[in-house]
């Protein structure tokens, strides 16, 4: 896509979703850490299940590191990767506590230092809690700028800084959200439903669906 078509492109999915917000369940900055490093490889609504008994019992890093691994273990179990994000989540409590006075930091660097945090998790957290103009390339925001023409690349970094080049300043936190949401309701992997696509004009898609299939 051209800059102009990027920006229409945007302002589409804008004007479709005046508001849009994490489909994660969270309390605070710890708990949106925590239910993000849970999300990997696993879906927002199988991560709010097993956050809702989990953000009861322990809400806090300290309480969270006295509940331990096995303990939040029993909670995540029915998620991906549970027994390595278990023992993640334990370790960050504990770093949090160690390094950050129990509080999450704001800062890129001493985020992807915590046990389970990549740079994708980092933008969530900044993006989300501290309302940074961060863009996490998840699977569906890689797919929808390669597929779209919206942000070409070969690695997340790559389509991560063309879209921070390409929309608009104004545009790039919430695109964030407008994005993912695309990806996973209209613009999915398997078949893509551009027939209710509201950036479907300026899409560089070749093989665009006209009707649903059947």
């Amino acid at each position: 896509m051209t800059r102009a078509e990027v920006t229409h492109f945007i302002e589409a999915l804008a004007l479709a979703n005046p508001e849009p917000e994490s489909e994660l369940t969270y309390l605070d900055p710890y708990t949106l850490l925590v239910a993000v490093v849970l999300s990997a490889q696993a879906t927002d609504l199988s991560v709010n299940k097993a956050t809702a008994g989990l953000f009861a019992e322990a809400p806090d890093p300290a309480s969270m590191v006295r509940l331990g691994e096995e303990g939040v273990a029993r909670h995540v179990r029915t998620i991906g990767l549970w027994r390595a994000k278990a023992r993640n989540v334990v370790a960050l409590s504990a770093q949090l506590i160690a390094l950050h006075g129990g509080r999450v930091p704001s800062d890129r660097a001493a985020l992807e230092a915590l046990p389970g945090v990549g740079r994708k998790t980092a933008n969530v957290v900044l993006n989300v809690a501290f309302g940074e103009s961060a863009m996490a390339v998840d699977t569906h925001i890689f797919r929808l700028g390669n597929r779209t023409g919206l942000a070409p690349g070969k690695t997340p970094r790559q389509v991560e800084d063309r879209l921070v080049e390409r929309i608009p300043s104004e545009r790039l936190r919430a695109s964030h959200h407008w994005l993912i949401l695309h990806g996973r309701y209209v613009c999915k992997a398997r078949t893509p439903e551009c027939w209710r696509c509201v950036g479907r004009a300026w899409c560089r898609y070749p093989d665009k669906r006209d009707l649903p299939p059947g």
